[in-house]
């Protein structure tokens, strides 16, 4: 869906114009409550799968001088940003308030027949409404993260691999000794293979996989001298700094694994 706001403000978090995701779901009048529960947790459960920290998100009820007119119970899922803890999605409970306005002015009937009790009834709506972009801007700043390691400073989005627009960086140690022409036909294997890869051999090893951090790479894979003796290379994990050799025929399968 598609929203012009009426009363934008707070600079760039609440805008003029912006695109939200919305889903209605029917229910039979009684089982609402045990639907919007059920959709609550659903609902949970979606954005820690997209890796955002369980400790920075929470449910906000609304009171019932906050309830809009059409609904029964509301809940808000909000994010704990540097300033303070803002909403980004909304559970509703509608009861019939739209289908029956629907039905009382259109003179249609809108009701739903049960064929196996041939019960009728007007269905209830549980809604949930996500803004896409305040989502956006609540994955990125959760993943930002600044950190000391060896006595400096890293700088690192820890986006979910399945999120990051890079999937892997791939390195030769040095430019000589035939390691640039192997990284660059890994490269382009992982890339024939559907996982968006980078090739990068300017500078030290450290600069280029600190570059990787702050873009959000999970996964830097270098070619150095052992490669050429016995075919493995360096996998490096962006969270943990964690390093793993892996043969150069197997990098594909490790990381569609984690992908998984």
């Amino acid at each position: 869906a598609f929203r012009n706001e009426i009363t934008p403000g707070n600079f760039i978090f609440r805008t003029r114009e912006f695109e939200q995701a919305e889903m209605q779901f029917f229910v039979k009048p009684g089982d609402d409550e045990a639907v919007f529960e059920e959709w609550k947790h659903l609902r949970m459960q979606w954005h820690l799968e997209l890796g955002i920290r369980a400790e920075k998100l929470r449910f906000q009820e609304h009171g019932p001088d906050e309830l809009a007119h059409y609904c029964k119970k509301a809940f808000d899922i909000e994010y704990e940003f540097p300033f303070g803890w803002k909403e980004f999605e909304g559970i509703h409970n509608r009861t019939d308030y739209d289908l029956a306005r629907h039905q009382e002015y259109s003179g249609k009937r809108l009701e739903y027949i049960d064929a196996a009790s041939d019960e009728r009834y007007i269905p209830y709506v549980i809604e949930t409404s996500m803004g896409v972009d305040r989502t956006v801007l609540v994955l990125l700043a959760d993943a930002y993260r600044e950190e000391e390691v060896g006595g400096k400073e890293r700088v690192l989005l820890a986006l979910e691999p399945k999120l990051a627009p890079l999937k892997a960086a791939v390195f030769p140690l040095v430019k000589k000794d035939g390691m640039p022409e192997i990284a660059m036909k890994l490269m382009a294997d992982l890339r024939s293979s559907g996982i968006p890869s980078f090739y990068d051999h300017s500078g030290a090893i450290g600069r280029r996989y600190r570059r990787q951090d702050e873009i959000g790479t999970p996964w830097c894979v270098t070619v150095d001298g052992q490669t050429t003796e016995d075919g493995t290379v360096t996998i490096r994990d962006r969270d943990s700094l964690g390093q793993e050799r892996v043969g150069v025929g197997q990098v594909i399968n490790w990381i569609t694994d984690r992908l998984s």
